[in-house]
């Protein structure tokens, strides 16, 4: 696996919900990145944000290791939800609450907050917000 790939898995691996989006939940560049974060808000879930714009292989990376070929992705307890549609199916239907309790076990709202991964020459990553 490359260091990129290593980088996105860790990511995936570590946080409860991780979305990897066109753009920040602040900036948001993508209609359908917009979608699948406000249905993940809808629900209180705590979300880190991952930008693919910055670098074309974190998508390329990505897609190779989730076999999803779009983004947004979103990711709860280290596997692949889906994308936007998905999400926001999951959301209306009632079970991405359900599935976020089943990943993320009880009490998993208390800590409900948003995030910015940044992944970063070198380093692993970094949270920038």
């Amino acid at each position: 696996m490359s260091e990129l790939r290593d980088r996105i898995k860790e990511i995936i691996d570590t946080e409860q919900v991780v979305v990897f989006m066109k753009g920040t939940p602040q900036f948001i560049a993508c209609g359908n990145s917009a979608r699948a974060l406000e249905a993940l808000r809808a629900e209180g879930a705590p979300i880190a944000a991952v930008d693919i714009l910055p670098d074309p292989r974190i998508r390329e990376e990505l897609s190779a290791l989730s076999g999803w070929p779009t983004v947004p992705q979103v990711f709860v307890g280290g596997e692949l939800v889906g994308g936007a549609d998905i999400t926001e199916e999951l959301h209306e239907s009632g079970d991405l609450r359900r599935t976020l309790d089943e990943k993320l076990g009880e009490g998993w709202g208390a800590a409900a907050q948003e995030r910015v991964i940044e992944l970063v020459g070198g380093d692993p990553f970094r949270v920038v917000s």
